[in-house]
């Protein structure tokens, strides 16, 4: 098994950017797929960013594309997302997941193990 602690959201101006971290414990992140969900109040769980296990391959949602990019460090155990040119839309609480399998997905259905997650809060 495998625990995610994510950490970095917090208050950010409009432009502004963030970046999230996600920490893993328990089990090394190298042959696992990670990726990146947020969920607004009163919204479902939508898919932001996901990673491949060997980083090779990295996959966005439109809405973020060209402005959020994840990364992963083996060493550290930890996969990360910058978010750059943040709005208002973006507000949410962002989550870390996991999929033990190499290969990332965009379904949250699709992921084992997820952190408790981190508040992102975008002012106009």
């Amino acid at each position: 098994q495998v625990q995610l602690v994510e950490s970095g959201g917090g208050w950010v101006q409009a432009g502004g950017s963030l970046r999230l971290s996600c920490a893993a414990s328990g089990r090394t992140l190298s042959r696992l797929a990670m990726g990146w969900f947020r969920q607004a109040p009163g919204k479902e769980r939508e898919f932001v960013a996901a990673i491949s296990s060997s980083a090779s391959r990295t996959y966005y949602a439109d809405s973020v594309k060209g402005r959020f990019t994840i990364s992963r460090d083996s060493a550290k155990n930890t996969v990360y997302l910058q978010m750059d040119s943040l709005h208002p839309g973006d507000t949410a609480v962002y989550y870390c997941a996991a999929r033990f399998v190499l290969n990332p997905a965009s379904l949250p259905d699709e992921y084992a193990a997820w952190g408790q997650g981190t508040q992102v809060t975008v002012s106009s």
